[in-house]
């Protein structure tokens, strides 16, 4: 039977016979993937489950913007105080400072423009690739926009958001602006998972000294050094084992810290609440000049944590969240600042200002308070360090971080991480900075240079957000934007006058972090384009034969690549150079997309490549950047029952021959599942009791009405040569079952710049070498491996 192809309307028809033929025979996924239902509406949640939900965020989500009270007014004033109305003229900046970034601008926007509930500045990120052809590794494909999760709006041509869209997508310089932009905030929040844990504990154990003033700095150093090795070596028990903890504990401490700063009220100096007008704002810049300008460093670190009350997001819902910082976490910290505040003002020399926090308490509770303040540091640095966890996650998965290995610590929530070496990585470089620099001060400038960076780099990413995704206004997105920079940059000219004293390290930290993550994704990038412009011609595989032109042994040969159409190079490469070939063969792409998952019964995806007797196929694994490559047999097994159910949903299709074309959709109506249950219930293999929704129907892509005309005698031919593929399937994989790897060495050109050289031949070489390797990402045995090396130069 002869089979028309057809063209789109908008392809080029005089390519010739020999394109028509490769579209024919290995056409990209059009419709390998429908649309299912939709399982991850937004849950509605009772008052009741909101309250708990609120409570059990305190412990997650609110710990390092809780302990920020242990050293701002000390930051804010290191050499004293001259004139106790700069006390009132600081707090009224906190105040307003607390109200317009962490409550107007985080909890009740940014925090909104979760990924489905995942936050950070990738999550942002995924948000935009799927509105804007923003990413800058090409391997998506619009099948990939029918699945559950890839939420996205369509644009008027003529309106805002399309123009904008248009002008991101028009440049690839644009693209990767973008992309850089979000490295940099990437690994600002890395520069925070070493600062916070280094000034938290810090500050809470220097505490010591107030009970015991003669006691020498060292010591204290020494206490912090012990508590940060305590914390890093436990994380690997993760966060869910000691989790029902931390809630008790930050709600503890907000109470406390509260209580204690409505008696300093009451006790040394009510007047400090006129601070609520921000006049006192423009008084203190009037008489404190360029000092007081410099005094904002210290005053920026009144809203640190608030970065990562965003990237720590994944286990609430938004209402949740909202719901405790503006009955616990705001007015609590409100109160912990006025009350200091007050002390400050009847008590303001040098020493005082140092330790304001522990003197401000009353002596009966003063050690109970110290444990409470200690524990809080901790659950406020276990808070930072799980989110540079999670964003690192997220990088890999987006291809701009070196493969590491990552372990879920829990069974209940999959955001729950720990990767050792970034760990052991984070302890050194934070007891470095600890021991290095010895006071809280210069911590405070490098940690508030790196918090007010990631608020800048969200701001713009927020603004294209509200763009291309909310649609708003432009009047909105105007004043959103406008406000937002005004406040961040004003910060952000503060701590720069710091960046001598002690602002480089974050700089430093996120210098070298971004080349790893940029050099990486260079590396990566060059590579797809590789494989890409070397795939091999679909004419060319035709016409080695049946057979592929070598000796067919028994077995299946799956072999890895990172395209998910058309034929890798690495094949014709093994074949070139070894003699024979798996009677069967799988090409496995694994690739991740930018949601934060992709269901189970939406993860495969399989077509045949060819006509039948070359035994060829395609299986396509798609993750979301939350999703873990399970390191078991879960992966290839359900990639053999996926193939399975291909050949089964295949042959229902009667009257077919081997050159039609074929087409998966995921799409299933009733009809196609009761007939697969009801005529393929005895079927060959572990298939028959699967339901996997991702390939439900399977209908000739030129008349999905074809299979109503067929005879009942092409219906036992069908149903037999299912029957004898299914059989010869299982001998294959009884045989064996060869993993083929390609050990791909990326070079430098001779004619490149130097610093083209040292990125690749060194750099990436290095990182290459150091990272893990593909085989264990796969969890493939060695004895079942096979890598093909090849060398390319970019």
């Amino acid at each position: 039977m002869a089979s028309r192809v057809e063209i789109d309307e908008d392809s080029d028809t005089n390519k010739g016979s020999m394109w028509v033929l490769d579209q024919k025979l290995d056409q990209p996924m059009d419709e390998e993937a429908g649309r299912l239902r939709n399982m991850y509406r937004e849950k509605k949640f009772s008052a009741l489950l909101l309250m708990r939900l609120a409570f059990q965020s305190l412990g997650v989500v609110f710990g390092d913007l809780g302990t920020s009270p242990l050293y701002v007014f000390y930051n804010t004033f290191p050499h004293g105080i001259s004139d106790p109305e700069d006390v009132v003229g600081a707090l009224s900046l906190i105040i307003y400072s607390l109200t317009l970034i962490p409550l107007l601008k985080y909890v009740f926007v940014v925090c909104r423009a979760n990924d489905s509930g995942q936050g950070g500045t990738f999550a942002l990120y995924s948000l935009l690739c799927r509105h804007a052809n923003v990413k800058t590794i090409p391997n998506q494909h619009r099948t990939d926009e029918e699945l559950t999760t890839y939420s996205r709006s369509t644009f008027h041509e003529q309106s805002y958001a399309a123009k904008t869209k248009k002008w991101l997508e028009g440049h690839a310089s644009r693209k990767n602006a973008l992309l850089l932009l979000v490295l940099v905030g990437t690994c600002m929040v890395i520069g925070d998972g070493i600062l916070t844990p280094a000034i938290s504990v810090l500050s809470a154990a220097g505490g010591i000294k107030v009970s015991s003033p003669g006691m020498k700095n060292d010591y204290v150093i020494l206490v912090a050094v012990v508590i940060l090795v305590g914390l890093f070596s436990v994380q690997h028990y993760g966060t869910d084992k000691v989790g029902w903890l931390f809630a008790p504990i930050v709600l503890l401490w907000f109470l406390l810290i509260g209580g204690i700063g409505i008696f300093n009220i009451w006790k040394h100096d009510s007047s400090v609440l006129r601070a609520f007008s921000p006049v006192y704002i423009y008084r203190y810049f009037k008489r404190n000049g360029r000092d007081g300008w410099t005094s904002l460093g210290g005053i920026m670190l009144s809203i640190t944590g608030t970065e990562a009350l965003f990237a720590d997001l994944a286990h609430f819902p938004v209402s949740a969240v909202q719901i405790a910082f503006t009955t616990v976490v705001f007015p609590c910290l409100l109160l912990a600042y006025s009350g200091q505040a007050a002390y400050l003002m009847k008590y303001h020399d040098e020493k005082t200002v140092l330790q304001a926090f522990y003197l401000s308490i009353p002596e009966k509770i003063y050690w109970p308070v110290f444990i409470v303040a200690t524990l809080a540091a901790i659950v406020a640095s276990q808070a930072t360090i799980s989110a540079t966890f999670s964003i690192i996650k997220q990088a890999l998965a987006l291809g701009c971080f070196p493969r590491v290995k990552v372990v879920h610590t829990s069974k209940k929530f999959l955001g729950q991480i720990y990767i050792p070496d970034i760990n052991w990585i984070l302890m050194i470089l934070c007891i470095a900075v600890t021991a290095g620099f010895k006071n809280q001060s210069q911590i405070g400038n490098a940690y508030g240079t790196a918090v007010v960076v990631v608020m800048l780099a969200t701001t713009l990413l927020m603004t294209l957000i509200m763009i291309l995704v909310w649609r708003c206004h432009w009047i909105l997105v105007l004043i959103f934007t406008g406000l937002s920079l005004v406040v961040e940059c004003t910060y952000f000219s503060a701590v720069l006058f710091k960046v001598d004293q002690g602002g480089w390290v974050p700089l430093v930290i996120a210098a070298a972090f971004l080349l790893i993550m940029y050099v990486w994704h260079y590396g990566t990038l060059k590579r797809y384009e590789f494989e890409m412009h070397s795939k091999v011609s679909m004419a060319w595989l035709l016409g080695l034969g049946p057979s592929l032109g070598l000796v067919r042994v028994p077995g299946i040969g799956l072999v890895y690549t990172e395209l998910a159409s058309g034929v890798p190079h690495i094949f014709s490469h093994f074949i070139t150079n070894l003699p024979a070939i798996h009677s069967v063969v799988v090409f496995v792409c694994v690739k991740y997309l930018p949601v934060y998952t992709v269901p189970e019964e939406e993860r495969f995806l399989v077509k045949r490549i060819g006509p039948k007797s070359f035994h060829m196929f395609r299986c396509v694994a798609r993750y979301g950047y939350k999703d873990l490559h399970k390191k078991d047999d879960d992966f290839e097994k359900k990639l053999f029952d996926n193939l399975f159910m291909f050949v089964r949903l295949e042959s229902m299709m009667e009257g077919c021959s081997d050159s039609d074309e074929y087409s998966i959709y995921g799409q299933q109506t009733e009809r196609s599942r009761e007939g697969l249950i009801n005529n393929n219930g005895n079927t060959i293999g572990s298939t028959a009791d699967l339901t996997i929704s991702s390939v439900d129907s399977i209908v000739p892509a030129k008349s999905p009405l074809h299979a109503n005309n067929t005879t009942s005698s092409s219906s036992q031919l069908s149903m037999q040569n299912e029957i004898d593929e299914l059989e010869f399937l299982n001998n294959c994989r009884d045989a064996g079952v060869v993993h083929i790897l390609g050990n791909t060495i990326v070079r430098a050109r001779r004619d490149s710049r130097f610093y083209k050289k040292i990125a690749v031949d060194y750099i990436y070489a290095f990182l290459r070498k150091v990272c893990r390797e593909h085989s264990v990402i796969f969890n493939v045995p060695h004895e079942s491996l096979l890598n093909v090396g090849q060398i390319f130069y970019v």
